[in-house]
């Protein structure tokens, strides 16, 4: 085919991601449409995808995504004449130890509450359907009826074919070498055979996708790893029918195929495909066997499915295969270019998930903005420093083997670390901090106990060895670190302490049009006296929050915008979109420039005093105000707020005076009870006293009236803000979920976020954090009631959470702690 001179979009790369983007595209309306392959159809990694097509992913929005996958799938070959390989042959999903026989039960009670048919099954009944199974060491099982498998290359064509059936011009043979651009959008791209000229490029290069991605200065952060199969003959027992099988506490996955079996997996410990740059003559092609590699998943599968050891091998397949530095795929308009959108990195299991991502990316394409939250794909999650090549090879080593590896409650990735640190780093460090990673930032979660220099270990059974172990093993129980954390919380609610809150995310924004455009992007009245703070969040069309921000006026024209750690891509990249060309409005990222912390507890204004001469009383400095102060020999900012409710200020300082500020502070509040915090502390806290957080109990779904945050929303500001006619649409109607408080009845049991809420046995929704209460004595959640429940008043109501498949009895709360407890 002639490659034409223009086209309205260019999709660069043909696999199943592309093909499924342009399918969606067409089914939307766009036809202008122009795919170029720099091979064949899916000669990069699809045509030796494995072919697994599972249902079940750890949220709601994602699972849906699944969903739509397995019914286009099942309907494609009917539409285009074309066989997929289609077969809805379900799943077994088995468990060797009782921790993941828990994990299962808790994905049981998800896919329940997300519409997935779901059973628990017998080992005895797993080895009926699965007739080769190993079965005497197993605890049990799930079985997914709706699950299945595809061929990979018969369903990427039968895609392409759609998409031509309704106009979308699809072109083999033809690299793109280049995006050109316009004052910061596309306008083309360039190939060998010529120039086209289009208004918006789609990246589904796959494992081309980081190095193409660079040619226009965009961050795609994808790796590529050795993934390994075996392909076997003939097995008795084998099946067409027979269902994907999936062992994860040995890393294997199994389907049939011809009669025999397909093996493959994920091992702990993998091996990156250290090549940059990836030739684009790479197609169609395999890498070296490396039974080494592979021993690990051969014993295990020879252990679970006996008939391997004298099965015919065909041959081990060694295929490239891209990973992103967080075990997610990435979707999304790229921040560094206006109309650049990525659908890449899908982590070995794109078939799965390109039918739901192709659908998402098209809609985001065609309406500006995606239909749903896809947060937890969205491109902007990732700054760019993810683009080192180096972690990203690290990482990768990493990522591949968490796909079936058991995965903790605040399980951290531990390469490539650390990298981003506050000035703090080693003080904290060595005093015991426990570090977590956000966004590259390494922040303290909790202080372990240290012995001072040179100290015996005590004898004392009840103040023993075990207060100085090394970090606590992971549980799905009650953690190891709870009693540290316990003793933070403690000294916010009774004494002071001190968490180095500095990885979170500063936005500058100046101009004498700063205070329009965040009156219309900002819910809450921002036009407040200078040193006034003000909470609100930010907005979709549909009423949906895209972020919740603190923002403190510096000047008439000058505003500190403070977001969450993970969101400083995201949130920039929503300001920036909508400042007009022509307003006099400059965001900056100063997140470097100054290290945050809070000073919480009712001690907190008496530590201060000590250290500085300004006056920190409720009558100098209210609630929500900020100004600057000395501190020690610093000048820093002061604002008077707490994220975990009680007495407490938030302490902006330049990071070249952090360390002063910090050992200021340290030495003169021995004698107050001042305790270092972490993140842990801090979190639960904020549980307790009903603070929301992006990303759990806020998002792009989520409505202010849903989340109880109608006293951040200004309906009467002059001008309006986007998201307020959908706002007032929805005042007064019946809530789709509300979020409330639980508070667990059972001192022993341990939630930790995402299980299921029943009300009268039936799934009602799911939570959204948990944390240890010290007002309780308890764990407390958050979490959102869905449908009839959400339009309850709930004073202590009772109701049940299913923790790792058992019952434990919770009760709802519309307001909690009670007001005079509070």
């Amino acid at each position: 085919m002639t490659l034409p001179s223009h086209a309205e979009i260019v999709i660069v790369g043909g696999g199943i991601a592309g093909c499924s983007t342009a399918y969606h595209l067409a089914k939307l309306g766009k036809t202008d449409v122009l795919l170029l392959e720099q091979g064949k159809l899916t000669s990069g990694t699809t045509w030796h995808a494995a072919g697994l097509v599972g249902q079940m992913r750890p949220n709601r929005t994602m699972t849906q995504m699944s969903k739509f996958g397995i019914e286009l799938y099942a309907t494609l070959e009917a539409e285009t004449g074309l066989a997929t390989g289609w077969k809805q042959c379900g799943s077994v999903n088995v468990a060797k130890t009782p921790d993941r026989m828990k994990v299962l039960r808790k994905q049981l009670a998800m896919a329940r509450s997300f519409g997935v048919e779901c059973h628990e099954i017998s080992p005895a009944e797993a080895g009926e359907k699965y007739p080769v199974l190993r079965t005497d060491d197993l605890q049990g099982a799930l079985w997914l009826p709706g699950d299945g498998k595809a061929n990979p290359a018969d369903l990427c064509m039968s895609l392409a074919k759609g998409a031509r059936n309704r106009g979308v011009k699809i072109v083999e043979d033809v690299e793109v070498t280049g995006v050109t651009t316009e004052r910061g959008r596309v306008t083309g791209v360039t190939t060998a055979q010529g120039g086209v000229r289009c208004d918006t490029v789609i990246n589904c290069g796959g494992q081309w996708a980081r190095q193409f991605g660079r040619l226009a200065g965009v961050n795609v952060p994808l790796y590529p790893a050795e993934h390994f199969y075996v392909v076997t003959g003939r097995i008795p027992g084998v099946h067409p029918m027979l269902p994907v099988m999936r062992d994860p506490d040995g890393f294997i996955y199994y389907k049939e195929e011809v009669g025999g079996l397909v093996m493959g997996g994920f091992e702990p410990v993998a091996k990156p495909w250290r090549v940059d740059p990836i030739p684009s003559t790479f197609q169609f092609q395999l890498l070296d066997e490396d039974w080494d590699q592979f021993e690990l998943l051969m014993q295990n599968a020879i252990h679970r499915t006996p008939c391997l050891e004298t099965a015919e091998i065909k041959m081990l397949l060694n295929g490239p295969e891209s990973f992103t530095p967080d075990g997610n795929f990435i979707l999304g308009e790229a921040p560094e270019l206006r109309n650049y959108f990525v659908c890449a990195g899908f982590n070995s299991a794109g078939i799965a998930n390109s039918g739901g991502a192709g659908r998402l990316i098209a809609e985001w394409v065609v309406g500006g903005e995606p239909s749903t939250d896809v947060w937890d794909v969205d491109i902007r999650r990732f700054g760019a420093f993810t683009g080192n090549r180096k972690a990203l090879a690290e990482r990768t080593g990493e990522t591949l083997g968490l796909h079936y590896a058991m995965r903790w409650p605040r399980q951290e990735l531990e390469t490539a670390r650390p990298l981003r640190t506050s000035p703090l780093y080693d003080l904290l460090a060595a005093k015991g901090a426990e570090f977590g990673s956000k966004n590259g930032w390494e922040r303290a979660n909790y202080f372990r106990p240290r012995m001072p220099e040179g100290a015996p270990l005590p004898a004392s059974p009840q103040r023993g060895e075990e207060q100085y172990q090394e970090r606590p093993e992971h549980t799905l129980g009650t953690p190891g670190w709870l009693p540290w954390m316990i003793e933070e919380q403690r000294a916010t609610r009774e004494a002071v302490a001190l968490y180095d809150q500095s990885s979170f995310s500063k936005l500058l924004l100046q101009g004498r049009d700063a205070l329009p455009l965040l009156q219309q992007l900002c819910a809450n009245d921002m036009d407040v006296p200078i040193g006034k703070m003000v909470y609100t969040p930010m907005l979709n069309a549909r009423g949906g929050i895209e972020s919740d921000l603190t923002v403190m006026r510096q000047a008439v024209d000058r505003f500190l915008i403070v977001t969450g750690s993970a969101q400083a891509t995201r949130d920039a990249d929503w300001i920036q979109r909508h400042i007009p060309g022509d307003a006099h409005a400059v965001l900056t990222d100063v997140s470097a420039m100054f290290s945050v912390l809070s000073v919480m507890g009712p001690k907190a204004r008496e530590l201060l005093a000590r250290v500085g001469p300004d006056d920190l009383s409720p009558e100098a400095l209210k609630f929500s105000w900020t100004k600057e102060i000395d501190l020690g020999h610093a000048r820093v900012r002061a604002a008077r707020m707490s994220y975990v409710g009680g007495p407490g200020f938030e302490l902006y300082v330049p990071v070249e005076m952090t360390r002063h500020v910090y050992l200021a502070l340290t030495q003169a509040g021995v004698d107050l009870g001042l305790r270092d915090a972490g993140y842990y502390a801090l979190d639960a806290l904020r549980i307790e006293q009903g603070r929301r957080a992006w990303g759990a109990e806020l998002g792009p779904d989520e409505t202010p009236w849903e989340a109880g945050l109608a006293f951040s929303v200004k309906l009467d500001k002059a001008g309006g803000f986007i998201g307020h006619d959908a706002l007032l649409a929805a005042r007064g109607k019946p809530l789709r979920k509300k979020l409330v408080t639980l508070v667990l009845q059972d001192a022993a049991a341990y939630a930790w976020g995402g299980e299921t809420i029943l009300l009268d046995g039936e799934p009602a929704g799911e939570l959204s954090s948990a944390g240890y209460s010290p007002l309780a004595q308890a764990c407390v959640a958050l979490g959102y009631l869905r449908g009839a429940a959400a339009q309850q008043l709930h004073a202590g109501t009772p109701a049940e959470i299913l923790l790792w498949g058992e019952r434990i009895a919770v009760t709802l709360h519309d307001q909690w702690p009670p007001r005079a407890a509070a």
